[in-house]
């Protein structure tokens, strides 16, 4: 089978989330990793490229470099994965899209929606294709709660519950040295919110995803507990969706005792459903008047899509990484398929894109004006 390439922009030393993409690349093989700009200090690239085995003239010290020369070569990369601080994603992605060359992207998109409806367009007006990393909806038991929906296992949808607690920015993280905490903490970086932008936007796709509801309207109230920052690090959303259904999201990250709990509750008039991303490899199915049952990952009674996403037989934990790399595998093989000159069927683009992405943005910033007018409703 032939395999993709492709290059990386930010990822360097003392960052986390691009190691995990590239771990969750390298699972399934399917791309390499031939070209990179890891970092604004060009030492730094240089050091994590020789790490990487990456040819020394494959590494640029701008992003821009990287977009120009790789799109002259013949061996160019066939996409970029943008792993850089949030107000980075724009202009990055614009280049590379403008340059030719398909993208994965980081969440938020943007720190506008107009920028990310920018992005969007050009994706398509390029023929690209163009994904956006909300990794939870890799986990194969949220491919199975979709199904369960769609398929009217539930009934109508009624309402909503979804939160996601950690506690991690309870320190003065403009003091303790942490690298990751200190750009969340300036919105010229970060964008008009931190903890709605950054952990608020994944409830926001995964409840988007599994139940294929729209926003109608949201009542928000962003807090910012921490002394001294400009940003919020708590937040409680009311929503109603469009076709009568209603929502309330709770997002914190000054919530003592919590890692990364985020879990997700849907309500139906047949039945109900909850699924928790630190216990992944369970579902827990509610019908009307029979017992509650646990629906574990990989068995054979599952709906084939979460079948196909399972990698291991039940019983053996599968987790984060497998998730984004199942991200990845959708994207590379409709990639792959698109580059043999195949029809690729809106089944295979199972992955978030650009426009999810831009209505991620926009929920950011409904949340935002919503809170700022006094936490009332506001039309989506």
């Amino acid at each position: 089978m032939k395999k993709l390439h492709y290059g990386m922009v930010g990822g360097g030393k003392g960052a986390f989330i691009g190691n995990i993409h590239r771990q969750a690349i390298a699972l399934d093989n399917l791309a390499r990793l031939t070209a990179g700009s890891f970092s604004h200090d060009f030492s730094n690239t240089l050091e994590i490229g020789m790490d990487l085995e990456i040819p020394s003239d494959r590494l640029y010290p701008t992003y821009l470099e990287m977009a120009q020369k790789e799109a002259a070569r013949k061996d160019r990369i066939d996409f970029v994965s943008i792993v850089t601080p949030n107000y980075l994603h724009y202009p990055i992605a614009k280049a590379f899209l403008n340059a030719g060359i398909n993208v994965v992207c980081d969440k938020p998109l943007a720190l506008r929606e107009s920028e990310a409806r920018e992005l969007d367009e050009l994706t398509i007006k390029n023929g690209l294709l163009f994904a956006v990393t909300y990794a939870y909806t890799g986990y194969p038991l949220v491919k199975q709660a979709r199904e369960m929906v769609k398929r009217g296992d539930l009934g109508d949808i009624r309402f909503i519950n979804a939160e996601y607690p950690q506690d991690w920015l309870l320190k003065q993280f403009e003091s303790d040295g942490h690298k990751l905490k200190s750009w969340r903490a300036n919105p010229s970086v970060a964008g008009i919110s931190n903890c709605v932008g950054d952990i608020g936007t994944h409830i926001e796709y995964l409840v988007s995803y599994i139940t294929g509801l729209k926003i109608k309207s949201l009542c928000a109230r962003l807090d910012t507990f921490m002394e001294g920052h400009e940003l919020d690090d708590n937040a409680t959303i009311m929503l109603e969706f469009e076709g009568g259904a209603k929502g309330v999201y709770w997002t914190s990250q000054t919530a003592i005792g919590y890692d990364n709990g985020l879990k997700i509750r849907i309500f139906g008039s047949k039945g109900s459903l909850r699924w928790s991303q630190e216990d992944p490899n369970y579902l827990v199915v509610s019908k009307l008047n029979s017992p509650t049952e646990i629906i574990s990952r990989g068995r054979d009674d599952l709906y084939p899509k979460a079948q196909d996403y399972s990698r291991i037989p039940a019983g053996h934990p599968e987790g984060y990484i497998e998730a984004f790399a199942n991200i990845y595998r959708a994207f590379t093989n409709a990639l792959l398929k698109k580059s043999l000159g195949d029809i690729v069927t809106e089944e295979e683009l199972d992955f978030p894109n650009a426009r999810d992405g831009a209505n991620g943005v926009r929920f950011v910033e409904k949340c935002v004006e919503s809170s700022k007018k006094g936490a009332i409703w506001v039309e989506f």
